[in-house]
């Protein structure tokens, strides 16, 4: 970490979560971090301190804790989840904003936290990108609060609230360039309305050497081995797997839980429908949930991306998941897994039958799914951020001292 002021770094890049540290995201953002330190002089990073690699040429300008957890801990607030959200995003903006002065010639941020600095940049003519991990954040909210009257008993209080929703819409209006990461995001923003011309289809990369095949025994106990990646939560569309995973109860089936466990409201839900059920779950690196599996399965709600589907393909694991996720795109149905409605646990459990009767010859299709994702997911696509950065954001330069973008 170096230690020359905020002010005069060149280029500013903001993100939330630690790239490189927590999950999905952290990957996300521990890509655009690698690429912006590739295309840009003079960076920095505004966000929680990255993975220690991540960490040279880059001046990191750490946030404050915006609601420290001792401010709701004891309160009726720490109930909402999605308020305390907002309100820290919120928070984090303002941040920003007051640090991101005349001295920065370009913005790479996320959304949620990029609202008052966008409006700053954008007012000065500065060049900017925004970077939506998801499809529409309304899509997304529509899509939480269907399946909490499905499944809750009470009004659903998590994330996204109402008001995260048009803090999201106005960071879109604001913003010149915004990145998602599949076709189906950038169809579900435009299908509300954002200018499909200002929007960049650039997909995640996916570690081909951390992520391989395994070579496993052939297994004769009759059990098919599934595997969840992801928190518990309505999105993530844990409640479709359980559900069809009951459906099936004649068949050997265990299913295995990488990841969080979810707000209070969820994990009940899974208490619930996990009740007799082999089920199992646990937190950390999923690498070696992919080398016990037989088949990954996503059935998520609303995915801008799904790192996961990435990571069992390259792992050679074929993967169930649902035509609301990005890296469905990669899936050949049928030849390396499946494209399943979001929603339908009838129809999901269907296709956790028919990968049961395929036995060993699953492996084939895992296979397959490894060749496919080195086409979709090496070096290429990490050159095509670092192409994509350059284009918006390395030509922009101060003139007069009012930052312009040259065309």
């Amino acid at each position: 970490m170096t230690s020359r002021p905020e002010s005069c770094g060149a280029h500013a890049l903001a993100y939330s979560v630690a790239p490189g540290v927590q999950g999905g995201l952290g990957h996300h953002a521990a890509q655009v971090l690698d690429a912006c330190r590739e295309s840009l002089v003079s960076l920095t990073a505004f966000g929680p301190a990255p993975d220690a690699s991540l960490h040279r040429g880059v001046t990191i300008a750490a946030p404050p804790q915006f609601s420290p957890d001792w401010k709701r801990r004891y309160t009726w607030r720490r109930y909402l989840h999605g308020a305390g959200q907002m309100e820290a995003d919120q928070c984090f903006g303002r941040w920003l904003a007051e640090r991101c002065g005349p001295g920065f010639t370009s913005l790479y941020v996320f959304t949620q936290i990029a609202l008052e600095a966008l409006s700053t940049f954008r007012d000065r003519g500065t060049a900017h990108m925004l970077d939506n991990p998801n499809g529409h954040i309304r899509d997304f909210h529509d899509a939480i609060q269907r399946e909490a009257g499905l499944w809750l008993s009470t009004p659903y209080p998590g994330h996204p609230t109402l008001r995260m929703v048009e803090r999201v819409e106005a960071e879109y209006s604001q913003a010149n360039r915004i990145r998602v990461a599949s076709s189906w995001a950038a169809d579900s923003m435009a299908a509300r309305g954002v200018d499909r011309s200002r929007i960049d289809v650039v997909p995640h990369a996916v570690d081909l050497q951390r992520f391989i095949p395994a070579s496993r025994a052939d297994r004769n106990d009759g059990t098919l081995r599934i595997v969840f990646v992801g928190s518990l939560s309505l999105g993530k569309g844990f409640q479709y797997l359980l559900g069809a995973v009951r459906m099936l109860h004649t068949r050997r089936i265990a299913v295995r839980i990488v990841g969080a466990t979810g707000d209070p409201w969820c994990r009940r839900l899974f208490t619930r429908l996990a009740a007799g059920l082999n089920v199992s779950v646990e937190p950390g690196d999923p690498c070696a949930a992919y080398r016990d599996a037989d088949v990954l399965v996503l059935p998520t709600l609303h995915d801008g991306f799904g790192f996961v589907v990435a990571e069992a393909m390259a792992s050679g694991v074929p993967v169930i998941t649902t035509e609301k996720c990005g890296a469905a795109e990669w899936l050949e149905h049928g030849t390396t897994g499946w494209v399943v409605p979001a929603g339908d646990a009838s129809i999901l459990a269907s296709a956790i039958e028919e990968a049961a009767l395929l036995g060993p010859r699953l492996r084939e299709m895992g296979s397959a799914g490894r060749s496919r994702v080195e086409t979709f997911a090496g070096a290429d696509t990490r050159r095509a951020l670092v192409q994509l950065v350059r284009r918006h954001l390395s030509t922009a330069s101060p003139v007069n001292g009012v930052p312009e973008l040259v065309v």
